[in-house]
């Protein structure tokens, strides 16, 4: 009797423990969409490339010798045309014989806008190699991505904490009383000064002893969602040790919910050629976040 007993009280405190159906079928779904948007073509792991722009023309094409941006040589000839940059302006010029495509149409010579502030940028495409132009404080450069990347073709999937509903949190927001930027570092060494609409305050519920804790949140141009760039004692062992991004809706009432079961790692997680920012000092948290995306190496 008293082994059934036992056994039921378990049953129930195993039932109380387990997450709302509902909540997992929404996370399993962001997890998908993550995998979707990660493994996509023209998405994180397919970025082949970063060459930073000098003054004049800058060459590209296969050939490494000869070229300031190398291209696969399964999409491009060894000289395949010239991006020029003047006066923060580029554009391109393409070798004739070679076919390099802008907006689906064969283009020979055009002005490429930057993702300044932004903007979506021109791509220009040579068979499933792609090039964009990048803005980052002003330094313009070229991001090449491969459609035929080894790292796409090589990708094992994405490893999480078991989801767990304590870390989904209703954090208090404290507005910043006049517009306010901060300064947050990228992995580049550059510092760009961010628009922070104010800090969230939480604790995580179900974890005994600690306090109070906060993240300063951020806007990327254009956003109105509130991005919270950050670390804690899981990073560089079983998390990134860059850091990672969690993304939550604007503040209602003066609340705003934080879900760490949606943290993510950057793009710096999966390629070399990305410029990711990373934490500012506000948002280096003392303690265990073990929920969200897991980081083994890939």
């Amino acid at each position: 009797m008293e082994r059934v007993a036992a056994s039921a009280l378990a049953a129930v405190i195993a039932a109380a423990a387990a997450p709302d159906p509902g909540y997992v079928k929404q996370i399993e779904t962001w997890r998908r969409e993550r995998l979707q948007r990660l493994t996509a073509d023209g998405g994180w792991l397919t970025v082949a490339g970063l060459a930073w722009l000098k003054p004049g023309a800058n060459r590209f094409g296969a050939d490494a010798a000869g070229n300031d941006i190398v291209l696969p040589a399964h999409a491009a000839p060894a000289q395949a045309g010239t991006l020029v940059l003047e006066k923060g302006r580029v554009r391109v010029e393409v070798r004739p014989g070679v076919t390099v495509t802008l907006a689906g149409k064969p283009v020979t010579a055009a002005a490429l806008r930057s993702d300044a502030g932004g903007a979506e940028p021109d791509v220009l495409s040579l068979g499933a190699v792609t090039m964009q132009i990048i803005d980052r404080g002003g330094r313009l450069g070229v991001r090449v991505k491969d459609m035929k990347s080894p790292a796409r073709a090589k990708f094992k999937g994405l490893q999480y904490f078991p989801i767990d509903p304590n870390y989904r949190v209703v954090a208090r927001f404290v507005p910043n009383a006049k517009p306010t930027t901060i300064k947050v570092p990228n992995v580049l060494g550059m510092v760009e000064e961010m628009p922070s609409p104010g800090t969230a305050w939480f604790m995580i519920g179900g974890v005994a002893g600690l306090a109070e804790q906060k993240l300063t949140a951020v806007l990327e141009p254009g956003e109105k969602q509130l991005f919270f760039i950050f670390n804690d004692s899981t990073s560089g062992k079983t998390t990134y040790g860059g850091g990672r991004f969690l993304y939550a809706d604007p503040a209602v009432n003066g609340k705003v919910v934080l879900d760490f079961n949606k943290a993510y790692s950057p793009p710096c997680a999966f390629t070399a050629y990305a410029t990711c920012p990373v934490p500012p000092p506000s948002n280096r948290l003392p303690i265990k976040i073990e929920a969200g995306e897991m980081f083994a190496g890939h």
